[in-house]
């Protein structure tokens, strides 16, 4: 019996199954501005585990001796395994790791020194795609999702000395979102910060501010929930503002609205407010802009005023760090679109740091946030739709106060099914019935046969997105305005996509494809057409710069996506950027 159970890990088909509680996801959140925290960033222990060996043996036990005192063999070592600097893209780290897809094992020793009363919570910015926890021999949980935050309470597991282990896995499969087919690369590994952020027992759980949404500009709600459902007095002070209010909080929720006319939040004056929230022990601080955006008919305001939105797609990579960005990488994006003359970014295809959307909020750069629901998604699957909408759910919790963010986007180019309108149009009526303040849109495909847009997706939406490639993937560039003649919105419609691959290495005539000279064409004749359409109200071209990615392998490409306006290495203009520039600088 002795060995039947000691072998039986190897004959364990779901082995997994035990492992899929407790799940982190939106519940789990909490309001982390302005708390106090306690970095895991830096020297982790790591192995490849292709095997999922660590899952299957139990390796967090660390069991060294049986019952009767003998050595077990065990199958790792987890001090003398190699290090690695978390966060990390860890395929950019060595050659060995640049195409491995699969589980991966790091684990760290820490102190902490605990305070009475006071719980701690364990937030993973973001890991690819699967994350499990274990702390000092005890499973703490899971979490979906490889672009959101995971919070997990670890409060009772924490010791002096402390070990945490954490298997990542970034295997693509059928039915997850994004699923197995994308169109960029698939980094691994836990790629953003690493922190435990001690509250108090009874902590502020969630925090919403904004402007009421009524073209009055005078009025600041607020919305405040606790972990607990007790009964007290908070209050908010926002000093610039002449603003200490108190809000009454009862069986853990509270809401107010302060008659107060901030200086509105826009890209051309980017103001922003220190708030501080007290509740009963819990203080927390956030930094915010107020702004409204509206849909009328045909047009998009932003604080009463018609807006054009000057844009550029963006994928999270850098050609160094790949999705683990610095700083000054997101703030060097940033400042490059500006200079190009846009007032957006679209953060393609899935949710981008948070610090993306901070960064935004201090240089003024509208935000387009969107979840991957990404071709071939399993739509008929309820667990998958549950994956989106809780991926949906973490980013607008995690950016509501966010004044840059002014839409949440709930996918890219699906076919127009059934069971894809029921599936996104349910992800686009919880964004709005979570947000009242931001737009809800998705870049849809246009109907081919026809020639002109037409998604019933659109029915759900506040903005269309269309994504077209006329002069590329649809060689005939004349059917672009044969699209717009034929097509009849009574909505705003961005074109969320357009584009051409150029690398400036390829030398040929200037019609043909993969130069830049080509590249420039189909961005000239574009903006031709979409400048004279009166229902096109933004563009977010298709990208900003070139991003790898495996499907690209034509001589032009070299397993990158060449359709950037900048090189990878976003050293070299291409002649298509300056292109768009003069457009966006001459549109108002």
């Amino acid at each position: 019996m002795a060995g039947k159970k000691y072998m039986s890990d190897i004959h364990l088909e779901d082995y997994t199954a035990q492992y899929e509680t407790p799940l982190a996801d939106s519940k789990t959140m909490i309001f982390e501005t302005g708390r106090e925290r306690f970095s895991l960033n830096g020297t982790w222990q790591y192995a490849i585990d292709q095997y999922d060996t660590c899952l299957r043996q139990k390796w967090f036990r660390e069991i060294y001796k049986d019952a009767a005192g003998f050595t077990l063999p065990v199958d790792y070592s987890f001090d003398t395994w190699e290090s690695i600097s978390l966060p990390c893209s860890f395929n950019v780290k060595s050659e060995r790791l640049f195409l491995y897809e699969g589980p991966m094992v790091f684990t760290k020793k820490f102190p902490y020194e605990r305070k009475d009363g006071r719980r701690e919570f364990l937030r993973i910015g973001a890991a690819n795609y699967i994350v499990r926890v274990f702390l000092n021999g005890v499973y703490m949980g899971m979490h979906r999702g490889g672009s959101t935050p995971a919070f997990f309470d670890i409060t009772d597991a924490l010791k002096e000395e402390n070990r945490i282990i954490l298997v990542t896995d970034t295997t693509r499969r059928p039915e997850q979102v994004p699923t197995e087919n994308t169109d960029w690369f698939n980094y691994g590994g836990v790629y953003r910060d690493i922190d435990i952020i001690s509250v108090p027992d009874t902590h502020i759980k969630d925090f919403k501010i904004c402007l009421v949404p009524d073209g009055e500009y005078d009025k600041i709600k607020v919305n405040i929930t606790l972990s607990k459902p007790e009964t007290l007095t908070g209050t908010i002070e926002i000093k610039e503002l002449d603003v200490k209010e108190n809000i009454s909080i009862d069986k853990g929720f509270g809401e107010t609205v302060i008659l107060r006319k901030p200086k509105l939040w826009s890209p051309e004056e980017p103001k922003l407010y220190d708030i501080m929230l007290t509740a009963g022990r819990d203080v927390i601080t956030d930094r915010v802009g107020f702004r409204e955006i509206k849909v009328k008919g045909t047009d998009i305001y932003l604080n009463g005023r018609k807006l054009f939105l000057k844009g550029i797609s963006c994928h999270e990579e850098s050609a160094v760090n790949g999705k683990a960005l610095s700083d000054e990488e997101r703030r060097e994006n940033i400042t490059l679109a500006k200079e190009m003359g846009c007032n957006l970014m679209r953060l393609a295809h899935y949710p981008h740091h948070e610090n993306t959307a901070r960064l935004a909020d201090e240089l003024g750069m509208l935000l387009w946030e969107e979840i991957p629901v990404y071709w071939a998604i399993k739509f008929e699957r309820k667990a998958t739709y549950d994956d989106a909408e809780n991926q949906l759910v973490e980013l607008i919790t995690r950016d509501y106060n966010r004044a840059s963010v002014i839409i949440w986007s709930v996918g890219n180019e699906n076919a127009d099914t059934d069971e894809r309108l029921k599936f996104m149009s349910s992800l686009a009526l919880k964004a709005k019935e979570l947000d009242e303040t931001r737009l809800v849109s998705a870049a849809c495909l246009i109907d081919g046969e026809k020639c002109m847009i037409s998604d019933r997706l659109s029915e759900y939406l506040d903005v269309i997105g269309v994504n077209e490639y006329c002069g590329w993937y649809s060689p005939d560039f004349n059917m672009l305005p044969r699209l717009m003649e034929n097509s009849h919105p009574d909505k705003p419609v961005i074109i969320s996509e357009f584009g051409a691959d150029a690398n400036p290495d390829f030398k040929g005539a200037p019609d043909e494809k993969g130069t830049e000279d080509y590249q420039a064409y189909v961005y000239e004749k574009q903006v031709d057409v979409l400048g004279k359409t009166d229902y096109i109200k933004g563009m977010t071209p298709w990208i900003m710069y070139d991003f790898r990615c495996p499907r690209r392998t034509a001589f032009i490409q070299g397993y990158y996506n060449r359709k950037g306006l900048f090189t990878a290495d976003k050293k070299y203009k291409k002649k298509a950027y300056y292109v768009l520039k003069r457009f966006y600088e001459g549109k108002f």
